[in-house]
């Protein structure tokens, strides 16, 4: 048996999603405040049925006004409840355990389910309680006044009265927020999967079985709380670990203090062992093989995680030589890190990584032995979330800990055939992503609907189920390699080259300052590759920048370039093999000038994306709509491209309209007197000037040198970061796009009367 799925309604930014799990285990990521966490937390809450710990800031903030919408009696409006549906997968074997949850006789599904509400109790009464406790308070007011003019109430000070002010409870939200916990409770309903649909959303007019306390085979009350609970076990390890390489202090958590505590909690007690407590008093070196017999099955899982290695030490659990305290506190025992079979050193003296790494899993099997423990009814399913399990752990180590995760969690023997264990790990560590791949994916993409915010989770598994090879493989390959970041970025910018990556933290620091806010993912995917990403970026609704070159190339003349487009591969990017009857010519396909007749593009992202066009000249005249793709119906990611334009270069009393090819010629362009200076040589973009040339011939150098086989662009990007970013200026295209960027990602919030004559600093760093 396994969770399969789990829906989750109206609990704070998760409106309506539905999380498909895998039945070993699965990654939540998205960017800050995505709703990962919330996940988690709606577990805690739902699980532990305390109505204590739900507060009316708990309900979806989008449902707020149907709270108001009750209390002024719209038609149609109910109180808002918060709910979670639990999706169980079955087989045969496990029937006798889901009895409780077959909605019919006649089921016969893989599929089970449970929903557990918290509901008004009664939504009328509710209303009637708010309507009196706001009269009670409005008569006490009006008292108040009254006292006030009449000059008779003593220490009220008429001064600060206020005859705006109204008392608790303002309107029903305002009474909910002090009496949620008495208005409202938990509710349990059998769900039929036949009544819903794939996305297991319910058909319409279906109303799920509520469950009511009955009487169990043992004459027990049996309610929807012991139902969950016979069938799950939920465990949550939180990213804070209070571990440190100091001694002392509130915070510290020593390694063998934890080990002594889960050694008191799970294994074999001393007090048990009669032949121990006598060698106590006796020999120390007794204590030691028993305690090394008693971890014995703890080390050896540790060991799984082939980590530190070969040359690092082992661990062994030893005396701390006082035998009257050696069980009896937490002080008694002692890790130790074995260099040899003779010579070992305390816990101490080891990294803080590896204690890290051990404490975790030390953690893990503390929670999973606390499971197998449970004699009586043990819930055949154990399901463990781990919070951020990079915290503190280096990359090596988050990669070691989640290749071995589910070998610790091993459950040997029978059991196994009876017994599950789940893993859901929420993370920001793109290392992580690389060790697992991306089908365990869950991505929570944020989605904006005006001042309100809500989430939606994603499948990655089905994403790559439906797209195609050679995309599908060339993104998992690709992603695995460079940026697994793009899972965690509030805005993704596709970059040409590594000139573009390496000087984008200038550009946007000169060209749109707000971005440093942010998080951004920069891709470093050329103009050859871009429009293959089309397919994740829309999956994934990241608002994204496209930054790419035109790319020219000699194409045919328009007519001959229509009796060809048959005999072309799709998206012209074989040019080479068009046969030009002219050999005086250019060979079709070859670099050019962007001003060169009938010029077309070879870049693919242009073509095949946006804006969609081959020729040169359609694309400098495309609209800026054509360049833009905007969020509409179910497609969230707002996507830019920009490329080179037209700018007007002047130099003395000569002036050119020019368009550079890539961005290094449009660069030159943009800072012709700078990048020609002397003190700029190390550029490498310094042409010959000791013929006074025309501002056209030392264009058409600049071309030349720019796009010859001795150019080194990335000597070009260094040399670059070496100048004043004051010095030079971000060319035109750039400028524009990471303002369009600027705008998506980072609004400007409309000014009021006291802060719109205050600028705010920037004081986050962008991290590409």
């Amino acid at each position: 048996m396994h969770l399969s799925a789990i829906r989750i309604q109206n609990f704070r930014r998760l409106r309506d999603i539905v999380i498909d799990l895998d039945v070993d285990i699965s990654i939540f990521v998205g960017a800050n405040n995505s709703g990962k966490t919330s996940v988690v937390q709606a577990l805690q809450l739902f699980l532990s049925s305390s109505r204590e710990k739900f507060t009316l800031y708990d309900i979806s903030a989008s449902s707020w006004v149907d709270i108001e919408a009750f209390a002024t009696g719209e038609n149609g409006v109910v109180l808002p409840n918060i709910s979670i549906d639990l999706w169980f997968g079955v087989e045969a074997a496990d029937l006798h355990r889901v009895i409780d949850l077959l909605p019919s006789l006649s089921w016969q599904g893989t599929h089970v389910g449970i929903r557990i509400t918290f509901s008004p109790v009664d939504a009328e009464a509710t209303l009637a309680r708010f309507r009196e406790a706001e009269s009670t308070a409005l008569a006490a007011v009006a008292a108040t006044t009254v006292a006030l003019e009449g000059g008779g109430s003593d220490g009220v000070d008429e001064e600060n009265a206020d005859s705006d002010y109204l008392p608790w409870p303002k309107s029903l939200t305002d009474f909910l927020t002090k009496e949620l916990k008495k208005e409202y409770e938990f509710r349990y309903y059998v769900l039929d999967s036949a009544k819903f649909d794939n996305d297991l959303q319910e058909l319409v007019g279906y109303q799920p079985l509520q469950i009511l306390p009955d009487k169990g085979p043992t004459g027990k009350s049996r309610s929807g709380k012991d139902i969950v609970n016979s069938l799950i076990c939920v465990d949550f390890l939180q990213a804070q670990r209070h571990l440190s390489d100091t001694s002392g202090g509130s915070r510290t958590e020593e390694l063998s203090r934890h080990l002594s505590r889960f050694y008191k909690r799970n294994l074999e007690k001393c007090a048990d062992d009669h032949k121990v407590m006598r060698a106590l008093s006796e020999s120390e070196k007794l204590m030691n093989t028993h305690l090394e017999n008693v971890f014995a099955e703890t080390l050896e899982r540790l060991a799984r995680l082939s980590y530190p290695g070969l040359t690092n030490p082992s661990l062994k659990i030893m005396s701390d030589l006082n035998p009257a305290t050696s069980m009896g506190s937490q002080d008694g025992t002692q890790v130790h890190y074995a260099l040899d079979d003779n010579f070992t050193l305390p816990d101490k003296y080891n990294g803080l990584g590896f204690k890290n790494l051990i404490y975790m899993v030390v953690e893990l099997l503390d929670l999973h032995n606390q499971w197998m423990g449970i004699a009586d009814r043990r819930p055949p399913l154990h399901l463990v979330f781990i919070e951020e399990p990079e915290a503190h752990l280096h990359t090596q180590l988050q990669q070691v800990f989640v290749n071995k995760i589910l070998d610790i969690l091993t459950i040997d023997g029978e059991d196994a055939h009876y017994y599950s264990s789940q893993v859901v790990l929420t993370t920001h560590s793109a290392h992580i992503l690389y060790e697992r791949g991306f089908r365990p994916i869950r991505y929570f993409r944020r989605e904006h609907l005006g001042v309100l915010q809500s989430t939606s989770v994603l499948n990655m598994s089905e994403f790559y189920a439906n797209t195609q090879n050679p995309t599908s493989d060339f993104l998992e390959r690709y992603l695995k390699l460079t940026h697994c970041d793009l899972f965690f970025a509030d805005a993704a910018i596709l970059v040409e080259g590594n000139v573009e990556r390496l000087l984008m933290p200038l550009m946007i620091e000169s060209a749109a300052p707000r971005l440093k806010e942010t998080y951004l993912s920069a891709l470093e995917i050329g103009g050859a590759f871009g429009h293959r990403f089309q397919t994740l970026i829309e999956f994934l609704g990241i608002t994204t920048l496209i930054i790419t070159d035109l790319d020219s190339v000699q194409g045919l003349p328009p007519a001959q370039a229509e009796e060809e487009e048959e005999s072309v591969e799709d998206g012209r990017d074989e040019y080479e093999d068009i046969d030009e009857e002219d050999e005086n010519s250019p060979k079709i396909g070859s670099t050019c000038r962007v001003e060169t007749m009938d010029a077309v593009t070879s870049n693919q992202t242009l073509i095949q994306w946006l804006p969609g066009e081959t020729r040169i000249d359609k694309l400098l005249a495309a609209p800026a709509q054509n360049l833009t793709q905007t969020r509409e119906g179910n497609r969230f990611a707002a996507v830019r491209v920009c490329y080179q334009t037209q700018v007007k270069v002047t130099r003395g009393d000569e002036e050119l309209n020019l368009t550079g090819r890539t961005f290094e010629e449009a660069f030159a362009f943009e800072n012709l007197d700078w990048s020609q200076d002397i003190s700029n040589k190390d550029l490498k973009i310094r042409v010959k000037s000791s013929d006074a040339p025309s501002l056209a011939i030392t264009t058409e150098r600049l071309h030349k040198r720019i796009h010859g086989k001795n150019f080194k662009k990335t000597d070009f990007a260094l040399a670059l970061l070496t100048k004043k970013p004051e010095s030079w200026v971000v060319p035109s295209y750039i400028r524009e796009g990471l303002k369009w960027l600027e705008t998506e990602v980072t609004p400007i919030p409309a000014p009021t009367s006291q802060d719109s004559d205050i600028d705010q600093p920037d004081n986050e760093e962008t991290i590409i």
